[in-house]
């Protein structure tokens, strides 16, 4: 057991490598990088929807800090396939409830899956884009209490956050 534990810790974090190392071609002007950044990363949430399958969602205890945090990143950049991204959120909040995974890797997971959903995000964490070197968030469902809401889950403060997008 412990060895299919450590293969699937691997996995997970080679296909974060990848993931990380392919995200450069996600906004690409050149559609057959961006043909090949979507395939990627479809292929690693159908991967992952077969792990949440065989043990849920797959927590630090599991498979370790960076195996954990690989997961979350693969169920992040899983945008169209909101199914897994549901499902994803889902265990989540079942394993931050049972205090087996951090909060601030589901406030991003959220606000993410909300912004896919075409619904506004809550704590701040998703940019649309920029627009005169300043990022420019998705819409956000109360604004007055992100702030607030960003600190219970860890998260700097939405100016500091910005500051690191922006282009000077």
């Amino acid at each position: 057991m412990a060895q299919e534990v450590a293969a699937l810790a691997a996995e997970l974090v080679a296909m974060a490598t990848a993931d990380h190392q392919a995200s450069v071609h996600a906004n690409s002007d050149d559609p057959a990088e961006q043909l090949e950044w979507r395939r990627l990363t479809a292929q690693h949430g159908d991967r992952l929807n077969e792990i949440m399958d065989e043990v849920g969602w797959p927590t630090a205890d599991l498979v370790g800090e960076e195996g954990a945090r690989a997961a979350w990143l693969i169920a992040q950049h899983a945008d169209r396939q909101l199914d897994v991204q549901r499902r994803a959120l889902r265990l989540m909040e079942q394993a931050v409830a049972a205090g087996i995974a951090g909060p601030r890797e589901l406030a991003f997971l959220r606000d993410r899956t909300l912004v896919n959903e075409g619904r506004k995000q809550i704590y701040g964490t998703q940019i649309a884009g920029l627009r005169g070197g300043a990022p420019v968030p998705w819409p956000c469902e109360d604004p007055q209490r992100m702030d607030a809401l960003r600190v219970e889950v860890g998260i700097e403060p939405f100016d500091e956050y910005v500051a690191m997008f922006s282009v000077a």
